[in-house]
């Protein structure tokens, strides 16, 4: 096997919440729909906020990786959700499936052969595709030990 695709395994393994990162999909199980926007004393965001935050953030860098038109939100407030709580069990559900969506489309471009992982994005200042896939794994860690607190912590609180 080639130094480049076991990089590309690498890789795809931290996305996918391999080693020591929880999965998106174990950090969103039964996660208890009244709890989903309930504030937890000294917890300055819901799980709806979180949940919002980390879709938004990974379809930028997603779509910047790929797209040259693409435009980012405004920093901060175009990062993060105007309410606490989802507007429906719907938003959630569609929440979720557009993160695991852009989360495979992220992978989809780890394991394309055809895309030189060092290579600078011709739109970025000097991002590759390898810098782009690790911060999306990064940042997913992150707020995914955020969500699996709060999941944890509204169900002893009996929320």
């Amino acid at each position: 096997m080639s130094n480049d695709s076991v990089l590309r395994q690498h890789i795809l393994y931290l996305l996918r919440g391999g080693g020591a990162h929880l999965s998106f999909d174990k950090a969103v199980a039964s996660f208890p729909p009244q709890a989903r926007g309930k504030r937890i004393k000294s917890v300055p965001y819901t799980a709806w906020q979180v949940l919002e935050h980390m879709r938004i953030a990974q379809w930028d860098i997603l779509e910047f990786s790929r797209n040259p038109l693409h435009a980012s939100p405004e920093w901060p407030e175009g990062y993060w959700p105007k309410t606490a709580a989802p507007p429906s069990g719907a938003a959630w559900a569609k929440s979720v499936k557009s993160f695991r969506a852009d989360l495979a489309a992220m992978q989809q471009l780890v394991e394309d052969p055809s895309i030189d992982l060092f290579a600078r994005i011709p739109h970025g200042e000097g991002q590759t595709i390898l810098r782009e896939a690790l911060l999306v794994a990064d940042h997913n860690a992150y707020h995914l030990g955020q969500l699996f607190l709060i999941k944890r912590m509204v169900s002893e609180a009996g929320v």
